[in-house]
């Protein structure tokens, strides 16, 4: 087997990296997952957060987001996007689930947000204290909103 140099080797690693993606920052994925687009995201998450507003969003779950601190009534409201097929009906698919769960781990301070086959949902609550939103369960591009209600 013939001798390479330390150069040459150098140089095909860099050809297979290259050919691979090389695991760059900000590198582009080949794989078929969706991402979600600015045209793609729902529009919950597209307006602009009002004062006292808390917007989460994401292309897939599970995710955690927050820690927020609620302290009020908020209106609460889900949807979900599939940007490849804007007609989708979200009835047909597993539902949608979210829940919020004490910062400090406590799991008799959660609150079901929602768990619903649909493309949006909403619901009215009165919250207080220190919480993480969990996204347990969601296949298309999601946001939930707080809007703090007076």
């Amino acid at each position: 087997m013939p001798r390479r140099s330390a150069s040459t080797c150098l140089a095909l690693s860099a050809c297979v990296l290259a050919a691979c993606g090389g695991g760059e920052a900000g590198s582009r994925s080949t794989t078929a997952t969706p991402v979600a687009t600015a045209a793609g995201k729902p529009r919950l998450a597209q307006v602009t957060a009002t004062a006292g507003e808390f917007v989460f969003d994401g292309p897939v779950s599970p995710a955690s987001h927050g820690p927020l601190t609620l302290d009020g009534r908020y209106l609460v409201r889900f949807e979900q996007a599939a940007p490849e097929d804007p007609s989708l009906d979200f009835t047909g698919q597993t539902p949608f689930s979210a829940s919020l769960r004490r910062r400090t781990g406590d799991p008799s301070g959660a609150v079901k947000l929602f768990e619903a086959a649909a493309r949006s949902g909403r619901r009215e609550l009165k919250l207080r204290g220190r919480y993480v939103l969990d996204v347990s369960f969601g296949d298309f591009p999601y946001a939930v909103r707080f809007t703090p209600r007076g």
